[in-house]
């Protein structure tokens, strides 16, 4: 039963319950109408204190289609923290507007502060450099939908792995279903970071580090490709050095399964090339769509509508 719970990282949730938002959200695909009103006289807060078009937009969007309303604010110097307020009185005092939040939070750890002075259902919605369960739930949507299994994949993410909170989500989530091995594709400065090795290692994971995409694109039944990160860099310098790194095209995909699914949770600079766009294989786009269906289900489960 999930409602009245928070969202902060993806495994607050067994497989389980996270199958079973996969499968209302299957439910709101095949017939979107059913679901219209469930929400009516329920109010969304998103308390975004970064900026965010798809995250912000797509939870907007999905609780608007179940009927109800949302206020919120899209960067923190339209708050009340520009004045010197204290993130656990903005979450007492918008728990008194809404009836779930969904909070964005430039510094890691601040949705685990805001939970413990929540009196609403509380949803992370990117915190710094560490999770970001809702995209997680968005990418395996996605990945549901186009492979119909979690399971026995050969999953490649590509790019920033150093600060890329989906990648981090996403490691943890399908490291919990059998036959699943890794593949980290990036520069030595933005490898994947130690502590997701050892989890992997700790429970027989198996994973593999690669530096060139080239290498190993063949082998892979998912690749999730990131941005490098400018906002995430302390020296410009070596944002410009890296940027440019790993981009793919269709040279590159010449390799590839013709069942690969290409992720990216978006926004990208030029790590997939636009002619890649057309390409049967590039998903990024319906994981957009997913976003907001799966949004839709992870609300009405912690409302307890469904």
């Amino acid at each position: 039963m999930l409602k009245g719970r928070n969202l902060i990282e993806i495994n607050d949730f067994t497989n389980s319950e996270i199958m079973d938002i996969m499968l209302l959200a299957q439910d709101i695909i095949k017939s979107p109408e059913n679901f219209s009103n469930l929400c009516n006289g329920k109010i969304l807060g998103t308390l975004f204190f970064e900026p965010s078009t798809r995250t912000r937009l797509s939870f907007e969007s999905a609780i608007h289609r179940l009927g109800g309303d949302c206020i919120g604010f899209s960067e923190s110097q339209s708050s009340s923290t520009a004045k010197g307020e204290s993130l656990a009185d903005t979450i007492r005092t918008v728990g008194n507007y809404v009836d779930i939040i969904a909070m964005r939070h430039p510094k890691e750890g601040s949705s685990t502060l805001a939970k413990d002075y929540t009196s609403v259902p509380l949803i992370n919605a990117g915190d710094g450099g560490h999770q970001h369960p809702t995209q997680t739930l968005t990418d395996m949507l996605t990945i549901l939908e186009s492979k119909k299994t979690f399971e026995n994949l050969t999953i490649g993410l590509c790019g920033d792995l150093m600060f890329g909170r989906t990648v981090h989500s996403l490691v943890k989530a399908m490291s919990q279903h059998k036959g699943n091995k890794f593949v980290f594709i990036s520069p030595e400065e933005l490898k994947i970071p130690e502590y997701i090795k050892i989890n992997l290692q700790k429970n027989n994971i198996e994973y593999i580090e690669e530096e060139r995409l080239g290498n190993i694109i063949q082998e892979l039944d998912i690749l999730y490709m990131t941005r490098v990160q400018k906002e995430r860099f302390f020296n410009e310098e070596d944002y410009i050095r890296l940027k440019d790194s790993y981009i793919l095209d269709n040279k590159k995909l010449r390799k590839a399964k013709e069942d690969l699914a290409i992720l990216h949770p978006l926004p990208r600079v030029n790590e997939i090339s636009v002619e890649v766009d057309s390409d049967k294989r590039a998903l990024y786009f319906d994981q957009v769509k997913y976003g907001v269906i799966v949004r839709m289900a992870l609300i009405l489960k912690l409302l307890g509508v469904k």
